[in-house]
């Protein structure tokens, strides 16, 4: 009894000196899924316009919001990290910016009444491609590794797939002498670029995570 004590003890005081490591892959694997989830939600309203979508994003946005703060947390209370500090805060960051820029999209839509065409659905779905891929990625980190690689390139490929999307918008959008419907869209197809911007971040930050690991 007393050599299992002493074992106890020991345990504690090692606990308190270097406490565990919190479990950083599966914070970033959670909230890749959760950006997805998101991504996922903006196409379906790219296809219907639907009001009661556009409202789930926003509410997606703060649950976001409230995942990257408790996440920025627990990095800043972690002893320690198994991968570069620097890395795991951009990701937190750059996969919240992905949400922040899918509301923005939908809030400015409806506050220009504007209603999704094919461009805006074109490109959405591309995120989503994107936003699949760097899930996929994330959740393979700490035991599948080397294979996340691949879906860092899926990622920035989609991303690169968005920025061909939107210069086919653009080109399509000033044909015509409405003006201030062009203005009005370009915001909105700029939005999506920035969405896929922030993507392409994350899936470089993802990139260096694999290289520094394997």
């Amino acid at each position: 009894m007393a050599h299992n004590q002493g074992n106890s003890l020991l345990a504690r005081l090692f606990d308190r000196v270097l406490p565990t490591a919190p479990d950083f892959f599966g914070l970033l694997a959670a909230q890749s899924r959760a950006v997805e989830r998101t991504v996922e939600l903006l196409v379906r309203f790219m296809e219907t316009g639907r009001a009661d979508i556009s409202a789930e994003i926003h509410n997606d946005e703060h649950a976001a919001d409230q995942v990257k703060v408790a996440n920025i947390h627990t990095l800043n209370e972690a002893f320690s990290t198994p991968i570069d500090r620097e890395d795991i805060y951009r990701a937190i960051v750059n996969l919240d910016d992905i949400v922040n820029f899918c509301k923005d999209t939908v809030n400015e839509m409806d506050a220009l009444t504007l209603q999704p065409d094919g461009h805006t659905l074109e490109m959405s779905k591309q995120l989503l491609i994107g936003a699949t891929a760097l899930r996929n990625g994330f959740s393979k980190l700490g035991h599948n590794t080397g294979d996340a690689a691949l879906d860092a390139e899926g990622a920035r490929k989609a991303t690169r797939q968005v920025e061909k999307l939107y210069r086919v918008a653009l080109a399509d959008l000033f044909q015509g002498d409405n003006y201030i419907q062009m203005f009005k869209k370009r915001e909105i197809y700029r939005h999506l670029t920035n969405a896929a911007e922030r993507m392409a971040h994350c899936a470089s930050t993802l990139h260096d995570i694999v290289v520094k690991m394997v």
